[in-house]
């Protein structure tokens, strides 16, 4: 048995789940997800006990891998829908800035032109932070916090990663997209020979 995949998730109070039409379903009071079940699992949700489990009907690789897997999603649903999940991402650099109109966030990363970024249907934004940062050898940085919220764990981190891939942190100034409390590795610039 999987050791992952073998113990029961705890439904907390105000949280149903359901099994119907290969999917299972989490309902929660921050809102609702579904995930597929693969054919070779079967998800049993116990109501006297309050608790879901995931059972497997073969001992073949794919199927113990999918175990595990599939309890921890089930977990994470949970998690999301009672308490919901939130990344923050850092916009770091003289003259980047960020804000949000409407459904969309704006990014000025750098580059001659605004970049509009589509925030997803489920996800939520908190109003730009803006602050100064400490960066190594270069002093103080000006730094926009943007924090990211919702109750789907894969979304929230999806969007954040889709976000920073726009200006991944350069090594030299570490200038760019950075996930809050991420450590950019410094290179040094060039050194120039001194001619006499």
């Amino acid at each position: 048995m999987s050791r992952i995949g073998r113990l029961p998730v705890t439904l907390p109070d105000g949280v149903q789940a359901t099994v119907s039409d290969g999917k299972v379903r989490i309902a929660g009071p921050k809102g609702k997800l579904e995930h597929p079940v693969a054919a070779q699992l079967g998800v049993v949700v116990d109501e006297e006990r309050r608790q879901v489990r995931v059972e497997r009907s073969g001992e073949d690789r794919q199927s113990k891998a999918l175990h595990g897997l599939l309890r921890n999603l089930i977990a994470n649903m949970i998690v999301g829908v009672t308490e919901g999940y939130e990344r923050s991402i850092q916009v770091v650099g003289v003259g980047y800035s960020a804000k949000l109109e409407g459904a969309k966030l704006v990014l000025q990363i750098g580059y001659s032109h605004p970049v509009p970024v589509a925030v997803p249907e489920g996800l939520e934004i908190a109003p730009p932070e803006q602050s100064s940062m400490l960066v190594t050898g270069v002093g103080a940085v000006p730094c926009v916090t943007l924090r990211i919220r919702g109750i789907d764990k894969q979304q929230v981190n999806e969007f954040a990663a889709s976000v920073r891939r726009l200006k991944p942190p350069e090594p030299y100034k570490a200038k760019g997209i950075r996930y809050e409390g991420e450590e950019v590795r410094r290179k040094a610039g060039k050194a120039f020979a001194v001619q006499e």
